[in-house]
């Protein structure tokens, strides 16, 4: 394997403008050194000049000292081993109010559009572990997190946070059940190529998205609703789980399904169903041995 270091360039910044906001796929694009959390630096500069943030802003680094994931979870990778990026949107199909459901829908079509940028520039088996984590063989490569953001006027903002673990060796992973693309010998670790990629479906995956209303359960032009491609990628349904609740209770069964609000169906051995709206879920062991 290749030294992890000497793989480690900085995002070009000139390129990815040129790229996107030149071809009018994103709106603006901002790359910055280091930040401590592009999700908290870029809701502060909206909510300060929100004129200056239009759909769809973004904000990048290749490195982030502070970044927060779900149930406030913390960590730090190396400089230039991983990418963090921020997308702002604000969903208002046709100038509508969207339905309240689409704001959650939001973190899993970034997860979603980042798992197939994943697949097809990186050529990794990229999935979607519920609610919003991208996992290459049942390992954590990448997390997503969304937070919505008051506006001064309309609908709220919604900042959608991707951390990907790019270039970390084995002894820079933040836990034992974490992965990276390039120990999952990824064709390219290029962190310029890999955001291009990323926000190209984005930009593709939310343009549909609204077009069918913010609504799931709607086709996206003449393919499948949001909730049928994020169903189609999503490793988790089918599997045996157990949902560690955030009241301290838990969940345990067999993922069968996505409801329309993105919550997940889960069965028990009785028979009976839960849908789990929150919290954190672990895969159990498969019969099929694609988990541990």
């Amino acid at each position: 394997m290749n030294d992890s270091a000497s793989l480690r360039a900085p995002l070009d910044a000139a390129t990815l403008r040129r790229d996107l906001v030149g071809a009018g796929l994103i709106r603006r694009l901002d790359v910055v050194e280091s930040t401590g959390s592009t999700n908290t630096d870029l809701a502060a500069a909206f909510a300060k000049a929100p004129d200056t943030w239009p759909e769809i802003s973004v904000l990048a680094t290749d490195f982030q000292s502070a970044g927060r994931g779900r149930l406030e979870r913390s960590w730090q990778a190396p400089p230039r081993s991983s990418l963090a990026v921020s997308i702002l949107l604000r969903p208002a199909p046709g100038g509508a109010t969207p339905p309240e459901e689409a704001y959650g829908w939001l973190s899993m079509l970034c997860a979603s559009a980042l798992a197939a940028a994943l697949r097809e520039t990186a050529g990794v088996p990229a999935e979607l572990k519920w609610p919003n984590d991208v996992i290459i063989a049942g390992r954590k490569v990448a997390g997503v997190l969304a937070q919505l953001v008051p506006a001064p006027h309309g609908a709220p903002a919604v900042v959608v946070g991707s951390g990907v673990n790019v270039s970390l060796d084995r002894g820079e992973l933040p836990v034992p059940t974490a992965t990276s693309l390039l120990l999952e010998d990824a064709s390219t670790v290029d962190t310029t190529e890999l955001l291009a990629a990323y926000l190209r479906q984005v930009s593709r995956l939310y343009s549909g998205f609204l077009r069918a209303g913010c609504r799931a359960v709607e086709p996206i032009d003449t393919g499948g609703s949001l909730l049928e491609r994020v169903s189609a990628n999503m490793a988790t349904l089918g599997a045996p789980v157990r949902a560690e609740l955030p009241g301290g209770g838990t969940v345990e069964g067999i993922a069968v399904g996505l409801e329309a609000d993105g919550g997940l169906g889960v069965r028990a051995d009785d028979g009976s169903t839960s849908v789990v709206r929150a919290g954190d879920v672990v895969h159990l062991r498969r019969t099929d041995g694609r988990y541990a």
